[in-house]
């Protein structure tokens, strides 16, 4: 490819030899390449382009490392605080294992690692995330602007949105798999015609994506789409917020042999543990899990969730009602799990 050879056994490419490519060949330049001559192609067609990025993602390193100062780069005000122990077991292992692999990528790979321990550490990586991410802007702003030579910005939805974010050293945790704000918030969309943004204060979710777009595309909901059309928040308008839900159910995680954290069968069960979310109007963030710690949290006087109010008394009402909400959540989709 463009001179460089693949340096796996089987002829494919690593995921740190691409992280090294100049620009002009990454994989987002790609992209944009690839969409502009679809939009050419397709300009006097209906037509939906699906562009996947990869990035930002580990191994958190591209050509565009430097684009942002380091001494710009501000860390999360909980990766520069104490470790709060008030969490699920399974963060705990996952921490454990991560800073444990960041002392060996020191070793190896000294000029890219995967994970950090220190502040210094955390906020390198941002760095470089934050130069992926810039690295993907540059692309979509290159795809916009096809869209406008072919006179079709104006006419044309686009999304840009992701399945999950990063904690980068937030809670001294990296990756998703957890249930910080930091793991949980994605960006939405971008309306035709739309000159300014508009940020929306509520919490929305994901599943009412689906039935956003049919609305905007004048197609009516199949019966089987959950969720519902958000339009009228995208037009300016207001609706009543709602609860909004989020799920975890049990993944791989890689655990640190000869941990000493918990015994061998309280960790067997925390990392099968499967968590159910809820995040009211109010700003109350409650976690229940099966096999783990539960976790409440008040999103509007604790966004950075530091402060576990679970096991306090004085919040039981709040988690009542929370659980009732919960419960009759799974009542409606079907879902049979105990917690």
């Amino acid at each position: 490819m463009r001179g460089y050879t693949p340096d796996k056994p089987d002829g494919s490419f690593s995921e740190r030899l691409v992280s090294q490519l100049p620009l002009d060949i990454s994989k987002p330049r790609f992209l944009e390449e690839h969409a502009c001559e679809f939009i050419e192609k397709h300009r006097r067609d209906p037509f939906v382009l699906f562009i996947s990025f990869v990035e930002p993602h580990s191994p958190y390193n591209g050509p565009l490392n430097l684009e942002h100062a380091l001494e710009d780069v501000e860390l999360d005000a909980t990766a520069v605080a104490p470790v709060n122990d008030n969490i699920p077991l399974r963060y705990k292992l996952m921490r454990e294992w991560q800073q444990a692999e960041a002392i060996l990528d020191r070793k190896r790979l000294p000029d890219l690692y995967f994970f950090g321990v220190t502040p210094d550490e955390y906020r390198a990586m941002k760095q470089r995330y934050l130069g992926l991410v810039t690295m993907v802007d540059q692309s979509i702003g290159g795809i916009l602007s096809c869209l406008e030579q072919a006179e079709l910005l104006h006419e044309t939805i686009v999304v840009h949105t992701s399945d999950h974010g990063d904690m980068l050293g937030a809670h001294h945790l990296f990756g998703k798999e957890v249930m910080f704000e930091e793991a949980v918030r994605v960006p939405y969309l971008r309306l035709p015609s739309q000159r300014q943004g508009l940020r929306i204060i509520q919490s929305v979710s994901h599943v009412d994506f689906l039935p956003t777009l049919l609305d905007l595309l004048g197609q009516s909901k199949p019966d089987q789409c959950a969720g519902k059309s958000l339009l009228p928040l995208l037009h300016g308008e207001t609706m009543p917020p709602e609860n909004i839900f989020v799920e975890w159910s049990p993944n791989r995680v890689k655990v640190m042999k000869r941990t000493k954290l918990a015994p061998r069968r309280r960790i067997k069960r925390a990392m099968n543990e499967s968590t159910r979310a809820v995040i009211s109007p109010e700003g109350w963030k409650l976690c229940l899990r099966d096999h783990d710690l539960n976790e409440l949290y008040n999103l509007k006087t604790d966004p950075i969730e530091a402060h576990n109010l679970y096991y306090q008394p004085d919040y039981r009402g709040i988690i009542e009602q929370a659980t009732r909400d919960i419960l009759a959540w799974q009542h409606t989709t079907g879902d049979t799990l105990k917690l």
